[in-house]
């Protein structure tokens, strides 16, 4: 009987490991099941002499066993991610609810672009459809201005000591300049695209967004504009480190989807693709501008990117605080592809690892800041009503209309009249003049030209720099401190909002220099110039000694200012050489 319950309970170990595919060595194997999940078992002898083993699936996480970069979708029920997921999604649209009115007076702005020709037949078929360059010309130049100064050909990037100034110092701070003006010039192919773009979303919208992080596919570190309709996050929110939630909003073809998948970065799962009814009204917009039509296609997936600070199902703090995540939702199939966490592993405080850049053109009500189109749109569109009204009146007075007796007869009436041609008329009074009778069109208006010479110039004021002005208001022996006066009056605006961008700007480089640290090889690609060795040291050249800052100057943002400054200092030092 003992041998038989033996042979018995061999068979039933044999099927066990062949069930489980373990290859039987002759040792004492200890079963751990795949993906960190802890099953209890319980092995047991039955009377007939078989062996009963019964493992738990609803057995606790031993969370020990998981990197803390590890993908925990992989560790959590389909039903609870499910769930998880359809929290998210709501939160997701109330925090696209809350910016509304800020999305509705960008839309009715993006018109005032005059990017699309507008075809009217009201108050008459043919009536002007110009729209006035206010805004555009507003844009254009901001734009062409702050792309200069922002990233000049010799790279964006300088450094400023903290603390003891050594010559080692002073070298590091040397090697990280040097270092990230060429990575950001030469590997980083879309920096420069990417921020013109910006710079030119940025005083439309008034928000714009960069997203700093290392690419799983390129192998590098990629800094991509963000758009603020791609970027949604509660209008309440005060800024990005407060932010509960920041939602990206990625389009992404199947196949970019299976490379991130094969690559391990996103979970293995069958995804079903569709085209998303998103209802975003900007983006709606923003392709009848540019005359595109959406893709009938349904090979693109929206990736709904969020981080967020949230409880995850089975990896709560026992604190009660919800930790930061990144969670990573195909919006049509409602599908979670990946949830990591957030933060370094040995932070005790949980501090939310940032990748967005936040670039305001000028502070809002809310989150979102306010653009040209916030505060143009109403003189901007008052400019285009006035100049078709100016540009009908002239139509009208050049084409007339009118009245005719009954029974005129004109040869070819319905072709305009040549220069220089004189058609047959038929009259049945003899009076020609008494049987036509021309409407009482006028000449275009004086007083709408002056109004509208006052609202362009209103809006020209506010949108443009004055500091080319300078010159010829003031005379070449005024006084400095007047010519100090009229420059910083003039510029009043514009180095308020050189000044956000700088500090924004400064922020992306330090989170830049973070992912230098964290995710490249800790050698420099090339011998910079020094002592012998220091190529092996990169990684910690990027350290707290060493503050990186923008190489563009808060108080100076173009040549004209540089230049009356210059001008203002050789005064000074004329006026009193024995000083200077």
């Amino acid at each position: 009987m003992a041998d038989d319950t033996k042979n018995n309970v061999d068979k039933a170990l044999e099927a066990l490991t062949g069930a489980l595919e373990i290859e039987p060595t002759g040792e004492e194997v200890q079963l751990e099941p795949d993906k960190g999940v802890e099953f209890e078992s319980d092995f047991e002898i039955m009377e007939d002499g078989s062996a009963e083993v019964n493992l738990d699936p609803n057995a606790p996480i031993d969370k020990a066993n998981i990197p803390h970069d590890a993908n925990l979708a992989e560790y959590i029920d389909e039903e609870e991610l499910g769930r998880f997921a359809s929290d998210l999604l709501a939160e997701f649209e109330a925090d696209k609810d809350s910016r509304k009115d800020w999305e509705d007076t960008y839309i009715k702005g993006l018109d005032m672009l005059g990017f699309k020709f507008e075809d009217r037949t009201q108050p008459f078929e043919g009536a002007s459809g110009v729209v006035h360059p206010l805004l555009a010309e507003s844009v254009t130049q901001f734009q062409a201005q702050a792309y200069k100064e922002l990233l000049p050909p010799s790279g964006p990037v300088r450094t400023q000591i903290v603390g003891d100034l050594t010559p080692m110092v002073e070298q590091q701070a040397e090697r990280v300049k040097e270092y990230m003006n060429y990575y950001i010039l030469n590997v980083m192919e879309e920096y420069d695209p990417e921020m013109d773009q910006l710079l030119f979303y940025l005083p439309l919208s008034g928000s714009a967004f960069k997203k700093v992080y290392y690419d799983q596919i390129l192998k590098r570190c990629v800094a991509k504009f963000v758009s603020s309709e791609d970027c949604v996050i509660n209008y309440a929110a005060t800024d990005l480190d407060q932010a509960e939630r920041i939602t990206h909003i990625v389009k992404m073809s199947s196949n970019e989807l299976r490379k991130l998948q094969v690559s391990g970065f996103y979970r293995d799962v069958p995804v079903t693709s569709g085209s998303v009814n998103t209802s975003d009204e900007v983006e709606d917009k923003i392709n009848e501008l540019d005359g595109a039509t959406a893709s009938s296609e349904d090979d693109e997936h929206v990736i709904l990117e969020m981080h967020v600070d949230a409880d995850v199902p089975n990896f709560e703090d026992t604190s009660g605080i919800k930790l930061p995540y990144i969670v990573t939702i195909d919006q049509y199939s409602s599908t979670i592809l990946s949830i990591r966490r957030n933060y370094e592993p040995n932070d005790s405080t949980f501090k939310k690892k940032q990748y967005f850049i936040h670039f305001k053109f000028l502070p809002g009500l809310g989150f979102y800041g306010f653009g040209l189109i916030h505060m143009l749109g109403g003189l901007s569109r008052t400019a285009t009503s006035v100049l078709r009204q100016l540009i009908d009146a002239g139509t009208l007075a050049n084409l007339p209309a009118g009245f005719k007796a009954r029974g005129m007869r004109i040869r070819d009436h319905d072709e305009p009249l040549q220069p220089g041609e004189f058609r047959d008329v038929d009259a049945p009074s003899g009076d020609l003049r008494a049987g036509l009778m021309p409407l009482p069109y006028k000449e275009p208006s004086a007083t709408l030209m002056q109004l509208l010479g006052f609202v362009v110039e209103a809006g020209t004021r506010f949108a443009t720099v004055a500091d080319q002005k300078i010159g010829d208001s003031v005379a070449a022996n005024a006084p400095v401190g007047t010519t100090m006066a009229l420059m910083e009056r003039g510029t009043k605006v514009m180095s308020a909002i050189h000044k956000r961008l700088h500090y924004a700007q400064k922020v992306e480089f330090n989170i830049l220099a973070r992912i230098f640290k964290e995710s490249l090889s800790p050698t420099y690609p090339y011998k910079p110039a020094g002592e012998q060795g220091f190529e092996l040291i990169k990684q910690q050249d990027f350290d707290d000694r060493v503050d990186i800052m923008p190489v563009s100057d808060p108080n100076i943002f173009s040549m004209s200012q540089r230049v009356t400054l210059a001008q203002t200092q050789l005064q000074l030092a004329q006026a009193n050489p024995q000083a200077h």
